[in-house]
């Protein structure tokens, strides 16, 4: 077995299973679950029809680039939502289909970190989705945490990283709209983080999966292609883009997504991913391309998430500190107690699940940016929503 096994730490849902073992709920109360990220809105029935039209496509082989109208579908989505040209990005060299953003983002690390080189490492944000670390760690190189903390609004402070740590980079992974904190990086930061890729000859993954959920209608989470286009790297260089149909759609289960991006390193992916094994199934193909050119849905998710923010947060206002967060569909609260010692006794008292900040986190500079923060997904229908609210408020009101 590689020897990098054992540098992984536990899943955040394995260490919140072991933190509520032992303990039952009151028999009373319905369990709320507000631990992990997966949608409970319906998924599109288009989406679905196209699965079950082209089930025939299980008979054949799916090639690892994906049929060309998927790549097409993608492209002149990037196009719309982004502000991008139609010629702006190219389907067949700049677009590959995945099996969902995790896998992708994962494998990209495998295939992009060179361990020849000395100490290469990774930089991401803390708090973070593990599998920035995990794919740093099994890639051989050195995770390198960028805390991103309130005072920051919650966004990775590029300045903050020393020079020695920006010429072992390799990869950085960033995520905007932000997992757990929903903040959005904008232009500018953007335009800082292509040159210190340009100076230092890095690559830049953006994980973008939340950037169909946002609050205002008028103003969309910038992406990093976006930015890189208006400022003239039309090509993309050391720009990967990853996007999925998991929460747009509210489709998990399809396992559907893609990446975007620089040809030269896309062209190098692909060739990987030909020997990872991972082509996306033809009826899974045909139902992506119903949701990438179908925003009726979308903007109707995102109506949805406002409404349950506003409903829980009306709730929770006069008892706690509450903001709502410009996307995601998250709230980062703080806890007037340990983060472990709040969930543990939320889900004793009041059979609810949240996920503790600590778990996302890693302690770095001496400090751990997800101490004493518990994340609370909205993913549960708004009358759920709404009862967890009260049940919180009850929560808080006998500590």
């Amino acid at each position: 077995m590689t020897p990098n096994l054992k540098r992984l730490h536990p899943y955040p849902f394995e260490k919140l299973a072991q933190l509520k073992q032992g303990i039952t709920p009151p028999a009373d109360k319905s369990h709320i679950a507000l631990s992990m990220g997966e949608p409970t809105h319906a998924t599109p029935h288009l989406v679905q029809e196209a699965l079950l039209t082209h089930l025939h496509g299980l008979a054949n082989y799916p090639t690892t680039k994906g049929i060309p109208e998927l790549r097409q579908a993608i492209a002149e989505w990037i196009s719309r939502r982004f502000q991008i040209p139609a010629d702006g990005i190219n389907p067949e060299t700049q677009v590959l289909p995945v099996n969902g953003t995790r896998e992708a983002l994962f494998s990209f690390a495998q295939c992009l970190i060179d361990p020849t080189k000395a100490n290469p490492v990774v930089i991401m944000p803390n708090p973070f989705y593990q599998i920035y670390e995990g794919a740093a760690l099994l890639a051989g190189a050195e995770p390198y945490y960028l805390n991103t903390l309130e005072d920051s609004g919650y966004l990775p402070d590029f300045d903050a990283v020393p020079d020695e740590i920006w010429q072992r980079c390799q990869l950085i992974y960033i995520c905007s709209p932000g997992n757990p904190t929903g903040s959005v990086i904008d232009q500018s930061s953007h335009e800082k983080l292509l040159k210190l890729a340009e100076k230092h000859d890095f690559v830049i993954a953006s994980d973008e999966c939340y950037t169909e959920i946002y609050d205002d209608e008028n103003n969309p989470p910038p992406g990093l292609l976006q930015t890189a286009y208006n400022i003239g790297n039309t090509a993309f260089k050391r720009c990967v883009i990853f996007h999925s149909l998991s929460k747009r759609s509210n489709a998990p289960g399809l396992r559907s997504g893609f990446v975007a991006g620089d040809a030269e390193i896309l062209k190098y992916y692909f060739q990987y991913r030909t020997y990872h094994g991972c082509a996306m199934p033809l009826p899974t193909q045909h139902a992506s391309i119903q949701a990438w050119q179908d925003e009726r849905h979308v903007i109707e998710n995102r109506r949805l998430y406002r409404e349950k923010f506003a409903a829980f947060i009306d709730i929770l206002g006069d008892v706690c500190t509450i903001t709502k967060p410009p996307a995601s569909f998250y709230v980062w609260l703080k806890t007037p107690t340990a983060d472990t010692e709040f969930a543990q006794q939320l889900f004793a008292g009041q059979n609810i699940t949240v996920l503790p900040g600590s778990f996302l986190s890693r302690d770095c500079d001496g400090v751990n940016p997800g101490l004493n923060h518990v994340r609370i997904a909205l993913v549960a229908p708004l009358d759920e929503c709404v009862e967890a609210a009260q049940r919180i408020k009850n929560f808080l009101n006998s500590l």
